[in-house]
């Protein structure tokens, strides 16, 4: 039998089930026993069949591909877990992952478009923001856009994201608890929400219990910008003894700054919490202290928000979970 003849009919007779059996079995999503799918891949295989994936999308009008657009994917130490998370997920429940990943002197205005050409179910966007007039394109496309780790109020877009302001609060009680006298905040690209948050966050909290005159520097969500932060802020001729960092990249590139360059104890003499607890950040050599951002709650939401059927399809629906402070031993206790 020639290849390009071979159709489901043929495997569903080979296998001893219907047509639309076979049509589930290769659909992950659907409801299939286990020994079912199994004797259809088998008859499949034995005479060459393959789904035509773009004639069943056109007849479905769904191609079950999410698109997830992501910024300078190779520099990031917490984007590419979120990656995995949600490929694992979304290809057990029958999708496909399509990933951009935009480089950080382009827009991801510009990247968008060619997403929106492969028709995918649903646009997942971390890491950067995009542009309002992109978002209504796509919602009068009927494709919902979720951003994840993002928040926008102003835009129409689903937004799944930790409460990055409560986590700046509890990073400022931690080090007040402690007794820190000099505090400083490491702050991330200064023009991200998330930065922005977490910043307001720890800055009102420290208000609140009375403490004024926190320093600041910047370090860019980067590890060597971390470390050239780190090297200004403990060079002042009264440096700070705790160092929030709004991310924990930043944060390991100023506990080796402080540790091995310039022979300060952690958490003796310097106190460090960092934001998301990379897997690095449970490393012996950092045992970092950090705000944990829940990222199985996280994908779980955002995947919830993609399933609705198009006539239920949300918007304007903001997602805030809670992250959690993990004490390790880079912050003194008292």
């Amino acid at each position: 039998m020639a290849k390009n003849q071979v159709t489901s009919i043929d495997v569903a007779k080979l296998a001893g089930v219907s047509q639309p059996t076979v049509s589930r079995a290769f659909d992950l999503g659907s409801p299939v026993s286990p020994k079912t799918r199994a004797r259809v891949m088998a008859a499949a295989t034995e005479i060459g069949y393959m789904p035509n994936a773009i004639a069943r999308s056109l007849r479905s009008h769904s191609t079950n591909i999410v698109g997830i657009v992501m910024v300078n994917l190779a520099s990031s130490f917490f984007y590419p877990n979120v990656l995995e998370k949600f490929t694992h997920q979304l290809q057990a429940m029958g999708k496909q992952v399509l990933l951009f990943n935009a480089q950080p002197d382009r827009s991801v205005d510009e990247v968008l478009p060619q997403v929106l050409g492969y028709q995918v179910d649903a646009l997942i966007i971390a890491s950067t923001t995009p542009g309002q007039k992109i978002i209504e394109a796509c919602t009068r496309m009927g494709t919902p856009v979720i951003l994840f780790n993002r928040f926008a109020p102003e835009t129409q877009a689903n937004v799944v994201c930790c409460d990055n302001e409560d986590g700046g609060r509890k990073a400022a009680s931690a080090f007040l608890d402690a007794g820190c006298q000099r505090i400083a905040y490491m702050a991330g690209a200064s023009g991200t929400a998330t930065n922005q948050m977490r910043e307001k966050g720890f800055m009102e909290q420290l208000a609140a219990r009375g403490y004024e005159g926190c320093m600041r520097d910047e370090g860019d969500y980067t590890y060597e910008n971390g470390r050239f932060a780190a090297r200004r802020l403990l060079d002042r001729d009264n440096p700070p003894d705790a160092i929030f960092c709004a991310a924990d990249v930043m944060a390991l590139g100023a506990l080796d700054v402080a540790r091995y360059e310039l022979g300060i104890r952690v958490p003796e003499q310097l106190s460090i919490i960092g934001f998301d607890d990379i897997p690095m950040a449970s490393w012996p050599a950092y045992d970092l202290t950090t705000i944990r951002q829940p990222v199985d709650q996280m994908v779980d939401a955002t995947i919830k928000l993609i399933c609705h059927e198009e006539d239920e399809l949300p918007t304007n629906v903001a997602k805030l979970l809670p992250g959690e402070l993990i004490v390790r031993g880079s912050v003194r206790i008292n």
